[in-house]
């Protein structure tokens, strides 16, 4: 099934993700899965370069343990790199003391031909692997948050739960925008130059 680019060679927020069919490694069996059908969920999808490396296991064990935070909010994570799904499950089945990622609460995704990767412009054709992109895409499909790391450095499931609660945070109340380092319970401000002056004068 070809993918669905948003635009030729650009992809940016407020644009449709594209969809892609690919398979996955599911409590250790193969699936077929479908970016499409995770539809009416939220969804963090993210790239990392290579299984059996160095900085990968950490993030992806890490997204594993606070999955069920994720899930409490209606939100699936994908995790996609270029290896084949045979990788994937070695990997899997390998002891995270030995630097595997053992039994994982949401899919990885094998990428093997790369065209995922190229749809979200994080592949990095030198290094024939993706770079650390992450993109946050809401129940309709739209991308709402996109970061990318360079290879060397790995992310912070912290900020990105925050980033996720923020963004449905705004969905849900279309006429209050979040300040920085905004947390839920936090105070919100109304985008307006006369309203807005209610937040600064609290702060």
């Amino acid at each position: 099934m070809p993918l669905t680019y948003a635009a030729e060679g650009c992809l940016r927020v407020g644009q449709p993700a594209p969809d892609f069919t690919a398979t996955a490694v599911v409590d250790q069996e193969f699936k077929t899965i479908k970016l499409s059908d995770y539809r009416g969920k939220y969804v963090i999808l993210f790239f990392y370069p290579l299984d059996f490396t160095f900085v990968c296991p950490t993030e992806i064990t890490a997204f594993s343990d606070r999955h069920a935070e994720f899930k409490a909010i209606n939100t699936e994570i994908l995790g996609v790199s270029v290896d084949s799904e045979f990788s994937h499950l070695a990997w899997i089945q390998s002891d995270r003391k030995t630097g595997g990622v053992g039994d994982l609460n949401y899919p990885l995704v094998s990428d093997i031909k790369k065209e995922v990767s190229a749809a979200y412009n994080v592949l990095d054709p030198e290094a024939g692997v993706a770079l650390r992109g992450l993109f946050i895409i809401d129940k309709q499909g739209i991308i709402q948050h996109a970061t990318i790391n360079n290879l060397s450095f790995g992310r912070s499931v912290e900020e990105t739960l925050r980033t996720l609660k923020a963004i449905q945070y705004v969905q849900a109340h279309p006429d209050e925008v979040c300040p920085a380092g905004w947390q839920p319970g936090d105070k919100t401000m109304t985008p307006d130059p006369v309203k807005s002056k209610v937040y600064f004068a609290s702060v």
